[in-house]
């Protein structure tokens, strides 16, 4: 617990240790108004209702953002119960804590809440239909958020990287410094989301003073294939490694991915003005802080 006099409100962040918790962190000193505390899974576990409403009676936070996830798409589909105990009840057992304490409530949901065989950008009110346990998972924990915080605000974003954790660009670096050939799907289409500028769209929102609740989508600007996402990374990296492209057939998983997981972001463009880069100016600034 922490004992505070300050009178800056506080901002308290779940997932301090994953891309977008580091990334958060990072931002802090830019972000003077709010006071920061980041929380690990092991400082909080988040679904049990009884320890986190002795939490907040410690620290009245104004603000939670959620970031804690189980992201392991694959390993889902052996895992479900974890999976729901994390991207679900978790998730339902926040915003219900939030709404009993006037707490501002943001969390953080995927693309993969939809089928993926639209044929343009989704928006926040199409149809819902998961493929995978990690969508579905991801799915229930919005139901729950919204069924016990109407008040709640969920970002729907895609294809997260960072220099931070575990991701597509760090895996792909990896693979061109390890073999002669790199294969990538080029048959699935969405937009990169780059951490730090997801991170600092929803400190914009937590400030604002026009709190609109309800779904909104965030990801970078540009519709690519993970291909042409590998190729850009190539080419940042300096790297001369091929790299071909293939079908989703010539690459099964355990879970399925969405073919389709552009997602439009003009609600929450309109709604609190964020400034949404293209995606290759925003890799570009990752790749160069990870000294390429």
């Amino acid at each position: 617990m922490i004992e505070t006099n300050e009178n800056r409100p506080l901002v308290l962040v779940t997932g301090a240790n994953g891309q977008l918790g580091k990334e958060l962190q990072r931002l802090e000193g830019r972000w003077p108004a709010f006071k920061f505390l980041f929380l690990s899974r092991e400082d909080l576990p988040i679904h049990h209702f009884e320890l986190v409403r002795n939490y907040f009676k410690g620290c009245k936070p104004a603000v939670l953002i959620n970031c804690a996830a189980y992201t392991a798409v694959d390993k889902a589909e052996q895992e479900p119960a974890l999976a729901n105990q994390i991207n679900a009840e978790a998730v339902g057992v926040l915003a219900a804590v939030c709404a009993m304490n006037k707490c501002r409530f943001i969390h953080i949901s995927t693309d993969y809440v939809f089928d993926g065989t639209a044929t343009k950008a989704y928006t926040e009110d199409e149809p819902t239909a998961p493929q995978s346990v990690y969508g579905q998972s991801k799915l229930d924990g919005e139901k729950q958020a919204f069924r016990a915080n109407p008040d709640a605000i969920i970002i729907r974003t895609s294809w997260v990287y960072s220099s931070y954790g575990k991701n597509f660009v760090k895996t792909i670096i990896r693979l061109l410094g390890e073999r002669p050939q790199v294969n990538v799907v080029e048959d699935q289409f969405g937009s990169p989301t780059y951490a730090a500028d997801l991170a600092n769209a929803i400190l914009q929102i937590a400030s604002s003073n026009n709190w609109i609740s309800g779904l909104y989508n965030y990801s970078n600007h540009g519709v690519i294939s993970w291909f042409q996402f590998a190729c850009e990374i190539g080419k940042l990296a300096g790297s001369s490694t091929p790299i071909k492209g293939i079908s989703t057939a010539e690459f099964p998983t355990p879970a399925k991915r969405p073919a389709w997981s552009v997602l439009n972001t003009s609600k929450i463009v309109s709604t609190y003005g964020v400034t949404i880069r293209d995606w290759r100016e925003s890799l570009s600034q990752c790749m160069s802080e990870m000294g390429y």
